[in-house]
């Protein structure tokens, strides 16, 4: 009987010290009658070239390219107004860029710049660089023309800001509206530091 017992505990003890996985702590019999834990060393190996290059571009911010005026001038197939912006009057910019990042939404007003070389007047209802300078400018799909503080209002009420106008479809403030605009159609060059019309439609010229 003790012979038995201990050949039992002896294959016991063997099949605890074969572990399958290697990872775990192992359990051994030694000759002496003593049970030993052991473990074999954790390797923690060092990412490859490969793998830190990837790491790298990962890491790495990705920088939007700067948007071209041509860019700038596309506009969805289903606009219903073009504006006709001056692009180098800081002030008038920032109108544009606010009515820019409403029309991501709506995608109903088609930009144009009338300063970039690509500007046509013949795709814009015979509009010269010169007429547009004077005063804002819109056309509307079916070809409508509107100026002044007019334009103002389709273009706002076509972002869903229709409020912000809407007083001046009523006289007398409609009347009023447009001689204050033209105050500063008249004065936006001196106001913004540019030079007068005539010299810059002389460097326009000379541009080709």
């Amino acid at each position: 009987m003790a012979l038995r017992f201990a050949a039992a505990a002896s294959a016991s003890v063997s099949r605890i010290s074969r572990p399958q996985n290697p990872s775990f702590f192992s359990l051994q019999h030694r000759n002496n009658g003593t049970l030993k834990f052991h473990s074999p060393p954790f390797h923690h190996p060092l990412p490859t070239p490969s793998k830190r290059r990837n790491v790298r571009a990962i890491s790495e911010v990705a920088v939007e390219p700067e948007i071209s005026k041509k860019e700038q001038n596309e506009s969805p197939k289903d606009w219903k107004i073009k504006m006709l912006y001056d692009g180098d009057c800081p002030l008038c910019m920032r109108e544009v860029n606010m009515l820019r990042e409403r029309n991501k939404s709506y995608g109903t007003i088609k930009f144009v710049d009338i300063g970039s070389d690509e500007y046509s007047p013949e795709e814009n209802q015979g509009l010269d660089y010169e007429t547009v300078m004077g005063r804002i400018h819109a056309i509307l799909s079916d070809g409508t023309v509107a100026t002044d503080v007019e334009a103002f209002r389709r273009l706002y009420e076509h972002v869903g800001l229709g409020w912000v106008y809407a007083i001046t479809k009523y006289e007398p403030i409609a009347k009023i509206a447009d001689s204050l605009y033209g105050v500063w159609a008249k004065y936006r060059l001196q106001i913004t530091g540019r030079p007068p019309i005539e010299e810059i439609l002389e460097a326009r010229k000379n541009k080709g």
